[in-house]
């Protein structure tokens, strides 16, 4: 078991290591766009979509997150039919359409492959909108992949800011001895762990600007159901799963 620990630390480490620029641009970005009363939307597909989850309405986590969720594109209904859909062309349209979004919002888009038509279709759509967008991708495998989309483009390609979780192709990072095919994926690892960098550099930045961050509190502490309840008021109209 410590090799996986071992494996899992050596990237964390080459994540912190190749995202300060991005991060803190990307920290930058949303603080800017809550100061504002904006919105992070957060986007993702199959496994991907544990991290469009990872900061909505969770202890510690910025009250304005709205995960855009499509069960269509999840696992828990029909594995090979989301992985089919998640190459339809045009379906992220009527995804994004369901959606309050406003222009100055902001939309972190997760793909670890970032070749699909969906992924790819909602950074296109989420710029026409008038958002920026972060992608968590792994550059390595992206690059060595080609689009599935009719423009030729990866979702590093269109993205503002790039966060790469330098995981290898195929995400796997396992091998054993008489065992072709490697094991234990690791994008989820190291996502969840950018993404609870950005928020707290988000918060940092925040305060700095005089503004108190909004977080959700533990809904099993004392205190933090009456303490969510303002935050749940006054997003409801904003966050569709609330």
């Amino acid at each position: 078991m410590n090799a996986y620990f071992d494996a899992i630390r050596h990237l964390l480490d080459a994540a912190e290591e190749n995202n300060r620029e991005s991060l803190e641009q990307s920290a930058a970005l949303v603080a800017d766009c809550f100061v504002r009363d904006g919105i992070l939307h957060t986007f993702g597909t199959g496994h991907s979509a544990m991290l469009a989850i990872e900061l909505f309405h969770r202890a510690g986590s910025p009250a304005a997150v709205n995960p855009i969720i499509d069960d269509n594109l999840t696992l828990h209904l029909n594995a090979r039919s989301s992985s089919v859909i998640e190459r339809l062309p045009d379906y992220a349209i009527g995804i994004l359409a369901r959606y309050r979004i406003e222009r100055g919002d902001v939309i972190l888009i997760a793909s670890n492959s970032g070749r699909n038509n969906v992924p790819i279709e909602v950074a296109l759509r989420g710029k026409e909108l008038g958002m920026k967008v972060i992608a968590v991708t792994s550059l390595f495998h992206s690059q060595s992949q080609q689009s599935r989309h009719a423009s030729g483009k990866r979702l590093f390609e269109l993205a503002d800011i790039v966060l790469d979780n330098s995981v290898p192709a195929g995400d796997a990072i396992m091998h054993l001895d008489g065992l072709t095919e490697p094991i234990c994926a690791a994008s989820t690892v190291i996502g969840t762990a950018l993404l609870q960098a950005l928020a707290y550099r988000v918060s940092q930045l925040m305060l700095e600007k005089g503004v108190s961050p909004e977080v959700w509190l533990s809904s099993n502490v004392d205190g933090g159901d009456e303490h969510n309840a303002i935050l749940e008021q006054k997003y409801e109209n904003r966050v569709r799963n609330l």
